[in-house]
């Protein structure tokens, strides 16, 4: 399994972990109450920064384990490095046109920043799966 590939299989486990982290503190929180009345802000802030504080150090661990002349990426890793983000902005966006759907309609702040939060989730998760899938069975043929 090369570099790339390996981070790709971490970045999507931390994404949903830290995901799942953050929905089981907002249910928790709001189990007696509306979610929309959950002082969500704070709990999303640490999962967001323990997932950017994971990937690092996940991505320094996979560096220092891997010895030197394998972490050089070669030209069908750039291939698939643009892959995986192009496939992974599509989620970006959908969450971005959503959040602006559920403010013109005057939704609560909680579902607006909850929509934009799943599509950057998303955007991690499926993007790393499409780097994932072009490691396994190679790049898709136009």
């Amino acid at each position: 399994m090369s570099f790339e590939e390996k981070k790709a299989w971490a970045y999507a486990a931390i994404a949903v972990i830290g995901y799942s982290v953050y929905l089981a503190m907002v249910f928790t929180a709001g189990s007696f109450r509306p979610l929309t009345e959950v002082d969500y802000a704070p709990l999303m802030l640490a999962t967001i920064g323990g997932a950017i504080v994971a990937g690092i150090l996940t991505g320094i661990a996979i560096a220092v384990a891997a010895p030197k002349n394998e972490r050089q990426a070669d030209q069908r890793d750039r291939e698939i490095e643009r892959l995986g983000e192009h496939v992974g902005q599509a989620f970006i966006v959908l969450g971005g046109v959503g959040a602006l759907v559920l403010a013109m309609l005057q939704s609560e702040y909680f579902w607006i920043a909850n929509l934009l939060y799943l599509g950057f989730v998303l955007s991690a998760v499926v993007g790393s799966a499409a780097r994932l899938a072009a490691y396994r069975r190679g790049m898709p043929t136009p």
